[in-house]
């Protein structure tokens, strides 16, 4: 089964050199050396349209658990997914993200500026939590490798839908914590008609928090700054959210390897990639940025989701202004 992927890498070592991998059909691993960004916060990186589709319409995102989660560490990734999306309920901090109340829906929100620079209706993207697949026995072992991947994000509906594969901090996976902390792509659907997206994401608590869960985590390399409290109080999940996110936003911009994303095609800087730990006004290498703290946990955030959940989310590029945007 033909794939293409591009890969998220290790948050706190982007900051230094945007280092981009990426896994063709026959799985092998590409990396190329970028510039660094003495300002991250504000850049002239233009993200190019290259014609292609971006995602439309009513879209399931599934998620395939595989390893132990417990269902407190769902709860936390699918209140993520559902927050995406305005409801009644988040609707007034959708309204509000200027002021005390920044909202998971209204950084979603901002991605739409590039639905209007591709000449298509950002209102078409609906997203709704899909089905959640569950694989606690390790049906393919604990040692993945890139085709386990697809294979398992292909137990997902393969139409209108992403299909997101979750790996438990015991799994290993080629080029985890060493290259990256989680891959988008897409691959052939079965039906041979079409083609559907996937996203991959591992949990780095056990095996490279520093590099995967980074500000949650005291770094391995650079600024050896203290590590933020986890909003959620699971430095691996809370971290996985920040990988999730970016891949997200970089799976509806440029979903098939020919939507908004700057230079070669195997190595792609991508909507969040292009703002590599910035996650608040002020940001600059091994600082995060000036963040909200919860009064009651003590955890850094940066915006608000359903049933009461805070989340760390990455600044997006804003093609509008060519910087870096975030939430505060």
């Amino acid at each position: 089964m033909a794939s293409t992927t591009q890969t998220l890498l290790p948050i706190f070592l982007t900051i230094f050199s945007l280092l981009h991998l990426t896994s063709a059909a026959r799985n092998t691993l590409h990396k190329q050396q970028q510039p660094i960004l003495e300002d991250p916060s504000s850049t002239t990186t233009l993200l190019h349209y290259h014609s292609g589709p971006l995602l439309a319409g009513k879209i399931s995102v599934n998620l395939i658990w595989y390893g132990k989660f417990t269902p407190s560490q769902k709860a936390i990734v699918s209140d993520f997914i559902t927050s995406l999306s305005p409801t009644t309920t988040t609707k007034h901090l959708h309204q509000d993200h200027h002021n005390n109340n920044p909202s998971v829906a209204a950084w979603w929100n901002s991605i739409g500026k590039y639905y209007h620079l591709a000449n298509k209706k950002a209102s078409s993207l609906s997203l709704s939590l899909g089905k959640q697949i569950v694989d606690e026995s390790y049906s393919l072992g604990k040692s993945l490798t890139n085709k386990h991947i697809v294979d398992l994000a292909s137990k997902g509906a393969q139409s209108n839908a992403v299909n997101v594969v979750l790996t438990s901090s015991d799994v290993a996976i080629p080029g985890f914590c060493s290259n990256r902390c989680g891959t988008h792509g897409s691959t052939i659907a079965r039906s041979h008609k079409s083609k559907f997206a996937y996203i991959w994401v591992g949990n780095s608590e056990t095996q490279c928090p520093g590099q995967c869960a980074w500000p949650f985590h005291q770094p391995i390399y650079g600024p050896q700054s203290s590590p933020l409290v986890a909003p959620n109080n699971d430095v691996g999940l809370d971290g996985m959210i920040i990988n999730l996110a970016s891949l997200m936003a970089a799976t509806v911009t440029n979903p098939f390897g020919n939507g908004f994303y700057q230079g070669p095609k195997e190595a792609p800087l991508e909507i969040a990639s292009a703002c590599p730990g910035v996650y608040g006004k002020g940001a600059y290498p091994g600082y995060a940025g000036n963040l909200l703290v919860d009064g009651t946990s003590g955890g850094s955030y940066n915006a608000n989701g359903v049933n009461g959940r805070k989340y760390l989310l990455p600044a997006l590029f804003d093609p509008s202004t060519s910087t870096c945007s975030t939430l505060v």
